[in-house]
């Protein structure tokens, strides 16, 4: 159960009523991602108030006429979802840098330059996010907010997503160092030991890690490595 003294308040207002819970903060926002938390983990109080502050409980029949049902469990999970979390502001800002470096980082993990097939430095990209003025939202999910951050950054920053099908050859004396960076930047699709010897495979990655893993394989092959673009998508 979560320390009441740590938890801030979730509250929701609806047809003339006033319904609060008691939340770990990191945890109801991960429910309102879509992550699966114990709601042992999320409220300080397995009740429903009416003032969380007062400590007085909502009436059981405005909870099961509003939410149609009176299990805890399921009502602080629509208020989690409907309502509001009291965050302190110092949390929203750090949230939401958070949120930022990670749109960043997808959107250079995934995006090119749409003339060069080139990704686009980390720098650039935040460079781009302070002249669109993107907002980042600290509520809404990571993933969601990627597709808002490049409409409003194409206009200024050409971007692509790109996913790229590589062959690789690597003789067998880097081969076995390189597998684990292989399958860290890209997904395997086929794979086979020559009988020379040298490991070859057919990899996806996303376009924006293509030289970050040339780089990896390079500093361990020492250049002796080959690589073949086989399809772009």
């Amino acid at each position: 159960m979560v320390d009441v003294d740590k938890a801030v308040i979730a509250r929701l207002k609806t047809e003339g009523n006033n319904f609060e819970i008691l939340v770990d903060c990191a945890n109801a926002l991960a429910i309102i991602e879509g992550k699966t938390v114990d709601m042992h983990d999320v409220l300080a109080a397995m009740q429903i108030f009416s003032d969380a502050h007062k400590g007085l409980v909502a009436s059981e029949h405005a909870i099961k006429q509003i939410f149609g049902t009176n299990d805890v469990n399921d009502v602080a999970n629509q208020i989690i979802h409907k309502g509001e979390i009291q965050l302190t502001q110092e949390y929203r800002e750090n949230l939401r840098e958070e949120k930022r470096k990670q749109i960043i980082a997808i959107i250079h993990r995934n995006g090119v330059d749409p003339k060069t097939h080139m990704p686009h430095p980390p720098n650039r990209i935040e460079n781009a996010f302070a002249e669109a003025k993107f907002h980042v939202n600290e509520f809404k999910p990571v993933q969601l907010q990627v597709q808002d951050a490049l409409k409003i950054l194409r206009p200024i920053l050409p971007i692509k997503f790109e996913v790229k099908e590589i062959a690789i050859k690597i003789t067998p004396e880097f081969a076995p160092k390189c597998y684990s960076i292989i399958k860290q930047f890209s997904t395997i699709l086929r794979e086979e030991w020559q009988t020379n010897g040298n490991w070859v495979a057919v990899v996806e990655i996303p376009g924006g890690m293509e030289s970050d893993l040339y780089d990896r394989l390079n500093k361990i092959c020492h250049g002796n490595v080959e690589s073949k673009i086989l399809k772009v998508k």
